[in-house]
């Protein structure tokens, strides 16, 4: 099978964690062995992964160093935290799939220069601000600024994704058997001029969750693994005891009520994946892909129901065999 596997933003950096590079560096060294059990197992594999809490820590840095007349884009910035990232997972890969090729690739995802969300910034990116800094930044640097809680951070737009540019190179890279890492944070966000051929980064961050499906769908995958830090979907999220969501439609994820900043887009990610190609996808989790592929933990998502389906609440059957199941969400 072709797989794509998008890793959770919590995959190599818990919440409350320090962001040094060696703890970061220790749990990418425990996702490789999940991850390498599907391409032994025989299995194409195309790696995507979250960014939020890298691009954060590089736009900080930006924005506070004196040398800078400006802080860098957040297109440069994707482009930094890809190969931070992808340099780890590759290292690691490489360790134990020998004789076997990694490669990561930089890649940039196209949005719609006319997207609604560039006149809606919506996505929190950087450190807490106070007042009279976020008026400052308002002024000098024309950004626009949302209360995130208690406190005020940045804001920026996060258009849909259109198209991956790089999807003929990891083609060309998976039929020579290599393990690909791309489209990492969303993927970098560019416009396309089709008049002059032109592409141009922009301010921008897109979801990655939306673009792990699109990658998928563009590489007509046969599977797609959300892999995070939780077992499964949770029915009664929020209840004193919530129950794991074993096997469900897309219509059946899509009804449940998650919380819209860390699991509701994974369930309309992989929703839309099984929905458009009738494929399998499956949230799970991060130190058991395999597992979430043959469906003995995670929740498993497919168009058509499967025999005696009968939706998520004759599905919730307690803690898994794994062991007990957090209803945290991820993100």
């Amino acid at each position: 099978m072709r797989i794509v596997a998008a890793l959770g933003g919590n995959a190599l950096l818990q919440r409350g964690e320090h962001p040094d590079a060696a703890v970061q560096q220790r749990h990418v060294h425990d996702a490789a062995r999940s991850l390498a059990e599907l391409v032994l197992a025989g299995h194409e594999l195309v790696i995507t992964h979250g960014n939020g809490p890298q691009i954060g820590l590089l736009a900080v840095e930006s924005e506070s160093d004196p040398a800078l007349t400006a802080p860098y884009p957040l297109d440069v910035l994707g482009a930094q935290t890809q190969g931070m990232i992808g340099t780890l997972l590759a290292r690691e890969l490489t360790g134990r799939l020998p004789g076997r090729a990694v490669t990561a690739l930089v890649t940039h995802t196209e949005v719609d220069p006319h997207d609604p969300a560039f006149h809606h910034p919506d996505k929190f990116i950087g450190g807490r601000l106070t007042d009279h800094q976020a008026r400052m930044m308002e002024l000098d640097r024309g950004w626009t600024t949302g209360r995130d809680g208690d406190h005020l951070r940045r804001t920026v737009p996060s258009p849909l994704p259109k198209a991956i540019t790089e999807v003929p190179a990891i083609r060309a890279l998976l039929a020579t058997g290599a393990v690909v890492i791309a489209a990492g944070g969303g993927g970098i966000p560019v416009v396309h001029n089709p008049d002059t051929g032109q592409v141009r980064g922009v301010e921008a961050v897109v979801d990655k969750d939306r673009t792990a499906a699109l990658l998928a769908e563009q590489l007509d995958a046969d599977a797609l693994l959300m892999l995070t830090d939780v077992t499964h979907v949770f029915t009664r999220f929020g209840a004193a005891h919530p129950g794991p969501l074993v096997t469900a439609t897309p219509e059946q994820l899509l009804e449940l009520d998650l919380p819209a900043g860390s699991m509701r887009p994974k369930v309309e990610a992989v929703a839309a994946f099984a929905e458009h190609t009738g494929n399998l996808a499956a949230i799970g989790p991060l130190d058991d892909a395999l597992g979430a592929l043959l469906g003995t933990t995670g929740t498993t998502v497919r168009a058509l129901p499967e025999p005696g389906d009968r939706g998520p609440a004759a599905l919730t059957a307690g803690p898994s065999a794994h062991g007990p199941a957090s209803p945290h969400p991820a993100a």
